[in-house]
């Protein structure tokens, strides 16, 4: 008998790993909330688990951020190409995020969630620090110091310095390969980082959601259950419907084939809150299961981690009207315009960090004149409406990255319509070819 639970144990760790990541995740996060509503307030010592994990993604997204841009401007040697990719990036983001706004603006009008619910605007809560204006916004993406850009995670000004860097070391010619070589070589280091911190998700899952499931209970989805509802429903919208015309219409590609390949990003966002956490899976995606030549996706994916918050602007349009029908305020069809635009441009500074969103609210809110209060009643169920946004933060990035990438001729089909064992055997090829070809 000794011998037989060695054995089983070995059994079954061998049956885990073979299973996709996602399905690990997945696992992961069902094991965390049941185990956090057994548990209840002690499942606080599984929080520390959860939290190295997203440290340990933190950790990755500046090196990567400013490596793979940089790389990815020097291998546009075509500067017009370059620039080209970047107004289509930055169009097509801008679109989407208020288009997105508009699709939370309609959910929010028909399911009304805030309808009998008059409330007076002398809630005793402190809502967090406004977010910065656009003018503001505008002015601090140029850093006056890259490197404390750099140290203090400053992504849209560490984006704009490496952008710049790119762009001049493509210029100087010959001088700039030495520099180019040694950034190409930091860029596969972090990719390969990557892979092994994305392989301690399903246990950093497991922590999150023990502790989160733990602290709030289910009872915590009851009181603003409509809002949750009608964000949501939303996002399913806009990801479901919107993306998938958008795929198929201007890419004239399977939108099924298109979220098998970026099933364990979802599974990353929805369970980390964060966007830019969730960059590295997305880049692994991106190459790995839907074909996208690396030159796009680590130009366009940190771009649009950084501008692209479709997730985050629908979210807006649901919770303020949220908060003008909880506090008896009629919104006119010039505040609804003066909420797309807010939002949309306010998306372009707003961290992909968990609870970001809510900062933004304060910005939305302002600019129509509604109480700031409002944000106390969102603050409670924030965390769960963060993890369907971040979802559709993600699948936006995915979406324009494919989509750019299929307009440039860099993507390849082959790649992008085989199963996801397939696709992964083709990265390795390709990736194999590569690193002969460079030697």
């Amino acid at each position: 008998m000794s011998h037989d639970k060695p054995s089983l144990l070995r059994r079954l760790w061998c049956l885990w790993q073979r299973l996709p990541l996602w399905l690990q995740i997945l696992v992961g996060m069902t094991l965390g909330i049941v185990t956090g509503l057994c548990l209840g307030e002690r499942a606080e010592y599984l929080k520390p688990i959860g939290t190295l994990f997203v440290n340990t993604i933190k950790m990755l997204i500046v090196p990567l951020v400013f490596c793979s841009l940089i790389v990815g401007v020097t291998s546009m040697e075509d500067t017009s190409k370059m620039g080209r990719i970047g107004f289509k990036s930055f169009a097509f983001y801008l679109a989407t995020t208020s288009i997105a706004i508009s699709v939370g603006l309609l959910v929010g009008s028909l399911m009304a969630p805030g309808e009998g619910l008059p409330l007076a605007a002398n809630l005793e809560a402190a809502a967090p620090k406004a977010a910065p204006s656009v003018m503001e916004t505008l002015i601090n993406i140029v850093p006056t110091n890259p490197v404390a850009a750099l140290a203090n995670g400053q992504i849209l000004q560490v984006i704009v310095f490496a952008v710049a860097l790119g762009v001049a070391l493509v210029l100087i010619g010959e001088h700039g390969k030495p520099a180019i070589r040694v950034f190409e070589s930091l860029a596969e280091a972090m990719y390969k980082l990557t892979d092994m911190v994305m392989r301690l998700a399903p246990y950093g899952v497991f922590g999150l959601m023990a502790w989160v499931s733990g602290k709030y209970g289910m009872q915590m989805l009851w009181p603003l259950i409509k809002v949750i509802i009608a964000v949501y429903l939303g996002c399913a919208l806009h990801i479901l419907g919107f993306y998938s015309v958008v795929l198929s219409l201007f890419a004239k590609l399977n939108p099924v084939q298109f979220f098998k390949g970026i099933s364990n990003a979802l599974a990353v966002a929805f369970t980390t809150s964060s966007s830019a956490g969730t960059l590295p899976a997305s880049m692994k995606c991106a190459s790995e299961y839907l074909g996208v030549n690396k030159k796009i996706s680590s130009f366009v994916l940190p771009l649009g981690t950084t501008i692209n918050m479709d997730g985050t602007a629908l979210y807006q349009g649901v919770t303020a009207l949220f908060v003008a029908q909880a506090f008896g305020v009629d919104l006119t069809w010039v505040d609804y315009i003066t909420i797309v635009l807010t939002a949309t441009l306010a998306s372009i500074g707003t961290a992909g960090v968990p609870g970001a969103g809510l900062v933004m609210l304060t910005l939305v809110l302002t600019s129509v004149g509604l109480p700031l209060e409002g944000v106390a009643l969102i603050a409670g169920i924030d965390r769960i409406l963060d993890m369907a946004r971040t979802v559709v933060n993600v699948s936006g990035d995915l979406v324009a990255t494919t989509i750019i990438a299929k307009s440039e001729n860099e993507l390849d089909l082959e790649h992008y319509n085989a199963d996801l064992q397939q696709s992964a055997l083709i990265a390795e090829q390709n990736a194999a070819a590569e690193q002969k070809a460079d030697v």
